[in-house]
């Protein structure tokens, strides 16, 4: 009698530890949950992957726990971005577990000027700037950065200009730049203001990067950065994270599944099924 009722208690046992692993297999996988972190933007987003873009660099700080996507479009402004906002960040999908916008450097264009198509005056940008940070949040995405447009070196505006007026074969009614740094400042303000009525943080590149004496190497054509200049944007934007968001600091996510050390090569299926249980 005492004898069966050992084996009744040993079987229960085993049961339940069994019991317990099968639950760990898909508990485990459950758990093993990666992030997605989404880059809004014109084409200073759109290049952000382009090699030794900041983009690229979040995306490799971020290896095996985030998946970092660009959704950057080049030439846009916030008034066409207002109108993909909708197909960009779908409702019913799973929401982005962070989004920056950055959008600006387009807007901020002057409307007599070489790019006056692109020119959205400053009370109808920060309209669209809220109102992407207001449908991204309607669909579940709890943290947003908002990124000011950067500085513009105008010398290399017109240069640039030039250049390409040239290889046009056409001649300009001035020799003034598209943009200008002073202008293109007061839309960081709108940024800046933006933010603090909406309680998001916000990355000021337009003022930090000018803190470093030769900002304007960082710069390719006095608006799009170079490495140089991605790795500054970079920098910022990862201190910014880890400021702001410390549980999205690279080193506080896990790995989405094992480390290959980790895995019980005898028995891989057991490091899988309970790895993230224990």
């Amino acid at each position: 009698m005492y004898a069966a009722q050992i084996i009744a208690v040993s079987t229960l046992l085993v049961a339940a530890f069994l019991g317990k692993n099968q639950g760990c297999a898909s508990s485990s996988l459950e758990r093993m949950h990666r992030l997605k972190f989404v880059l809004f933007g014109d084409s200073l987003t759109q290049r952000s992957f382009d090699d030794g873009g900041w983009g690229a660099r979040l995306a490799s700080a971020y290896q095996r726990k985030v998946d970092v996507i660009a959704r950057g479009y080049s030439g846009y402004n916030t008034r066409w971005a207002a109108h993909i906002l909708q197909s960009v960040f779908v409702k019913e999908q799973a929401p982005p577990d962070l989004v920056t916008i950055f959008f600006g450097a387009n807007d901020a264009a002057l409307p007599d000027r070489l790019s006056a198509r692109q020119h959205v005056p400053e009370e109808e940008y920060v309209r669209h700037l809220r109102g992407f940070v207001e449908h991204i949040q309607e669909t579940g995405t709890k943290q947003i950065i908002l990124i000011t447009p950067p500085p513009v070196d105008e010398s290399a505006r017109i240069r640039e200009n030039k250049q390409k007026e040239e290889a046009q074969e056409v001649c300009s009614a001035s020799d003034l730049p598209e943009r200008t740094n002073a202008v293109t400042g007061r839309y960081a303000a709108a940024v800046r203001k933006l933010g603090s009525d909406l309680g998001i943080p916000v990355l000021d590149l337009w003022t930090e990067l000018q803190r470093q004496q030769s900002w304007a190497s960082y710069l390719s054509d006095g608006l799009h950065f170079l490495p140089s200049g991605s790795t500054a944007v970079y920098d910022l934007l990862q201190a910014k994270i880890n400021e702001a968001m410390p549980h999205f600091r690279p080193e506080n996510l896990p790995f989405d599944f094992p480390l290959h050390s980790d895995i019980d090569a005898a028995d891989p299926a057991a490091t899988f099924r309970c790895s993230a249980a224990s």
